[in-house]
């Protein structure tokens, strides 16, 4: 019964308080694991973000840490441009199909604008009661707790962390701040790196990317073939959707684009008088870059906008100087993808500026071979004449003085087409001679088969390649010089209707003075003749033959859609003995 007395409930007091002290401590040992645990986890999620080096890992990497180290069911990464916007949002905790029903991603409106503009951690409990919020868009989930810290690299603000929903219903606390200004801070190094290591990266693919298209220029490939190599190195480089190079003439003219890429048979073969309303002369006037944020609605492009509907972000820059201006390179980026980033757009005037030196050395390799090329046809013409052209004078008068023995008419009769066959064939040597020798005659008119070689020369710049070309017969003796005249018209309106209308990657002219009459033959691979198209052009060609009493015909070169072929007769006047 003792037992029950005022000592025995003494005793209990300090039991009572010895478990609550316990119940403390126990607390405090929680506390202080749960601050080792969420250090470690801190100190593995500053390792892993500085591990990487591809910098679309490393901010996925740094929006996943974040998640996990705060305990928040949904984070997000946006990435300020210089418009400042989000120029790119990565978000986490969301799915791709819930994605897809919410729309467009954001771009720095609300309460994501507030910290673009006040660049300092802020938490929320609830975030509609913020004076920034106006709501979320249809199919969005809802969220109320937030916490968003900048992210900084050096002294500019690349983008901010944000973070919302933290499990179980609680509020973002000042430690769950301490840890993400910690870990963004990490994170701004991070990127720093990666942005330094992909700008490394950039530079060797655009050096290997130079010597490889300067190689190809100069071992002889065809110039078209290499340019297009060049389009698709230069898209991959740069994660382009479309690449397209346009070819500027001498005075400005755009002569047969190249493209590449998504949308390239809008942008493929364009043929215009000039480069106003176009991007090639918004480069040629910024002094050879300029960027577009929207290349669809760009005010400056009032030239087949239609083209570039459906594009935004675009760089254009020009391949050579002023002075030797080669053509404009132009990449573009799908609406609704990041713009193309400094480090990306600072290393395209360098491979522009390589791009144009391997073109002018292809050029000068092309003189040199054009040099060559006309020693041999001197030196063949000195042989023609002086070897060829004398033994068959020799012949002729042999068999001309062994005529007059022979009593068979028959057997003299064929001496008299022997005879003959050879008068004509010392004038197709001396037509020849004549057009070997034209190209380095000064001072005289330019031969019918020079002006017609320079005429398919200025043709290819428009066409986008060279047509082949044939001439045969005294082209040069046996055709008028106002004739003449009327073959480099008929040329010139025939070739630039192909490079016009027939989208064709071939064409062959044949010229040929046979039998007295003379035939300009243009035929293509292209989409063929087209019921009720314009044919102002033909109807000039068919009235030019019907002056000098010939004809003008236009069939389909095979079957239907396969090619065009356009023949142009006319007599030509009796040669003279």
């Amino acid at each position: 019964m003792g037992g029950d007395g005022p000592e025995a409930a003494g005793s209990s007091v300090p039991r009572l308080r010895l478990d609550e002290l316990l119940d403390e401590l126990q607390v405090r040992i929680d506390e202080v694991r749960g601050t080792r645990d969420r250090l470690n986890g801190l100190f593995e999620a500053v390792m892993s973000v500085g591990r990487g080096l591809d910098l679309p890992q490393v901010l996925r990497g740094i929006v996943e840490a974040a998640v996990v180290l705060v305990d928040a069911e949904y984070g997000a990464l946006g990435v300020i441009g210089d418009d400042k916007k989000l120029a790119e949002f990565l978000p986490v905790g969301i799915s791709d199909e819930l994605r897809a029903r919410i729309g467009d991603l954001p771009s720095g409106h609300g309460i994501l604008g507030e910290l673009i503009r006040h660049p300092e951690p802020l938490r929320l409990s609830e975030l509609s009661e913020h004076p920034a919020s106006y709501g979320f868009p249809a199919n969005h989930p809802p969220m109320h707790s937030f916490l968003g810290v900048p992210i900084r690299v050096g002294d500019e603000v690349f983008g901010n962390l944000y973070l919302t929903e933290k499990r179980d219903r609680a509020d973002f606390d000042a430690e769950d701040e301490a840890v993400l200004s910690t870990l963004a801070v990490a994170a701004g190094i991070a990127i720093e790196n990666a942005r330094l290591f992909e700008e490394v990266r950039l530079r060797e693919r655009w050096l290997a990317a130079s010597t490889d298209f300067t190689r190809a220029l100069l071992s002889g490939s065809a110039e078209t073939q290499v340019l297009e190599g060049m389009l698709e190195r230069a898209r991959a480089i740069i994660r382009a959707d479309l690449g397209v190079f346009c070819p500027v003439g001498r005075n400005g003219e755009l002569c047969g684009s190249l493209a590449a890429g998504e949308g390239s048979e809008a942008h493929r073969g364009i043929v215009l008088p000039s480069g106003e309303g176009t991007l090639v002369a918004a480069a040629i006037t910024e002094d050879g870059l300029v960027t577009v944020q929207d290349v669809g609605t760009d005010e400056r492009v009032t030239v087949q906008p239609q083209g570039w509907q459906g594009f935004g972000p675009a760089v254009a820059v020009t391949v050579g100087t002023k002075e030797k201006l080669s053509g404009v390179l132009i990449v573009a980026r799908r609406r609704g993808r990041p713009p193309f980033g400094a480090a990306e757009v600072a290393a395209l005037p360098g491979f522009a500026g390589q791009a144009a030196l391997a073109l002018e050395l292809a050029d000068r390799r092309r003189d040199a071979e054009q040099m060559s090329l006309l020693e041999d046809h001197e030196r063949i013409a000195r042989d023609l004449h002086d070897l060829a052209i004398q033994r068959l004078f020799a012949i002729g008068m042999t068999l001309q003085s062994a005529q007059r023995f022979v009593e068979h008419p028959q057997a003299s009769e064929r001496l008299a087409r022997a005879i003959d066959d050879l008068d004509s064939t010392i004038k197709i040597i001396r037509s020849t001679i004549f057009g070997l020798r034209a190209h380095g005659t000064t001072g005289a008119a330019p031969k019918l088969r020079l002006r017609v070689v320079q005429a398919m020369d200025e043709a290819a710049c428009a066409l986008g390649f060279a047509p082949a070309l044939r001439m045969e017969g005294l082209i040069e003796t046996d055709v008028p010089a106002s004739t003449a005249d009327e073959v480099l018209a008929v040329l010139g309106e025939a070739l630039t209707n192909v490079a016009r209308h027939a989208r064709a990657t071939s064409a062959e002219v044949a010229i040929t003075a046979l039998d007295g009459v003379l035939t300009v033959s243009v035929s293509d691979d292209g989409t063929g003749i087209t019921e009720g198209g314009r044919r102002s052009g033909l109807r000039n060609l068919a009235e030019r033959a019907a002056r000098l009493g010939g004809e003008l015909t236009v069939s389909a070169r095979g079957g239907a859609g396969e090619g065009t072929r356009l023949e142009w007769r006319v007599p030509l006047p009796a040669a003279t003995a």
